[in-house]
């Protein structure tokens, strides 16, 4: 019996998604190559809707930026009949998100330590800004940024107004760059600094998952707000996108 074709409009609508981007699929070479009717039309068949999907499991957003690349050439492989490869790089993407969320999770470890009152920084003399960055080994760039978008309140020598970083300012800093260099972003590091600052130390790791209202009192969010979060999720998906291949797989043997 021959195979029953499908439309764009059919996979489009299965998968939820605009016709215009199952041709983006095709473009990008998400897709296998897909035949045509006497018509012109596409003639999809089965494997091409399990690749779509596969698609938008994989290399749709949110995703690490840094394994773009990397998810873009595992659906590829799979478009190409090479699923074997498509199921090792699934793997390795997997592997990638849980180092992720390792990271993400020990920065909230630092957190809650630092909130706890435990110290942070062995320096006991203040130091001046270019002191106080090759200290912590970051830029002094980075420290008035930090400064500049509210995350640190350095006190000034009431000398020369020079800013003044104590063992208090460098305890904060380490948490600052902690959780940066985890992922989280500066919108979500602030406003759990600002219930730090509050004196609300209770659930910090709750703070960093809470968008930040602006002044229309609409919430700004983005994937880095909600990291740890966002991690979880990224890592569920990861998880259906090797079910998907293996199913792929044995679809390939049963027809």
């Amino acid at each position: 019996m021959a195979p029953k074709h499908i439309r764009t409009t059919d996979i489009a609508r299965l998968l939820g998604v605009h016709v215009n981007t199952i041709r983006l699929y095709e473009a990008w070479g998400f897709l296998p190559p897909i035949p045509r009717g006497t018509n012109g039309y596409r003639l999809y068949t089965r494997m091409h809707v399990e690749q779509a999907k596969l698609t938008q499991l994989a290399a749709r957003w949110p995703y690490i930026v840094a394994d773009k690349k990397l998810l873009g050439d595992l659906v590829r492989s799979a478009a190409n009949g090479d699923l074997g490869m498509a199921m090792e790089l699934a793997y390795l993407y997997l592997a990638h998100v849980r180092v992720e969320r390792t990271l993400a999770e020990a920065a909230v470890e630092f957190l809650e330590r630092w909130a706890a009152g435990h110290l942070m920084d062995t320096a006991r003399q203040k130091m001046h800004i270019r002191q106080a960055a090759a200290h912590l080994n970051v830029t002094v760039d980075m420290l008035r940024n930090w400064e500049r978008n509210g995350l640190i309140d350095v006190p000034r020598d009431p000398a020369n107004g020079y800013r003044l970083y104590g063992s208090a300012e460098f305890g904060r800093l380490r948490v600052i760059r902690t959780l940066v260099h985890a992922g989280y972003s500066m919108m979500a590091v602030l406003q759990m600094m600002r219930q730090f600052d509050a004196g609300k130390t209770d659930n910090l790791r709750e703070a960093l998952n809470v968008p930040l209202e602006n002044s229309a009192n609409e919430y700004i969010e983005v994937v880095a707000d909600r990291w740890l979060t966002s991690l979880v999720a990224l890592e569920e998906r990861a998880q259906a996108t090797i079910r998907q291949i293996t199913y792929m797989i044995e679809l390939t043997y049963t027809g």
